[in-house]
């Protein structure tokens, strides 16, 4: 099968080696994504704001894999602190409500304390 990485162009790529998503077949990996607007490199202060731009980001990198939100099957929600979670959950079931991906929340560190959330995504591109 053919294999396709597409990039956002966040500088930490590059520095640690890896793909916001990789696309094979149908299967589309999108990477753990954060908060960051990776046009300027800025990450806003607050948990609900960094939750829209993470599905921003991965949204984006979902239209270069020719796939949409309404494609992914699976998240994984990142947290360093695991009772800011709910606070996340509007932001999230706006995106996600209608599509009820299969999901799960961790709480762990992340790699930057301005980090306040990171999502990983799967899709499955049926359109």
């Amino acid at each position: 099968m053919k294999r396709k990485v597409i990039s956002s162009g966040s500088s930490f790529e590059d520095k640690i080696g890896y793909s916001r998503a990789v696309v094979v077949g149908d299967m589309v990996f999108v990477s753990g994504t954060t908060g960051y607007n990776y046009a300027n490199m800025e990450i806003s202060d607050d948990i609900v704001e960094q939750t829209e731009q993470c599905i921003k980001n991965i949204e984006k990198a979902l239209l270069e894999a020719d796939a949409s939100l309404a494609d992914i099957v699976r998240l994984t929600y990142i947290l360093p602190q695991a009772d800011q979670f709910e606070h996340c959950w509007p932001v999230l079931k706006k995106y996600f409500g209608g599509i009820k991906p299969a999901a799960t929340m961790i709480s762990a560190g992340l790699a930057d304390e301005k980090m306040k959330i990171e999502i990983e995504a799967t899709a499955v591109k049926t359109s």
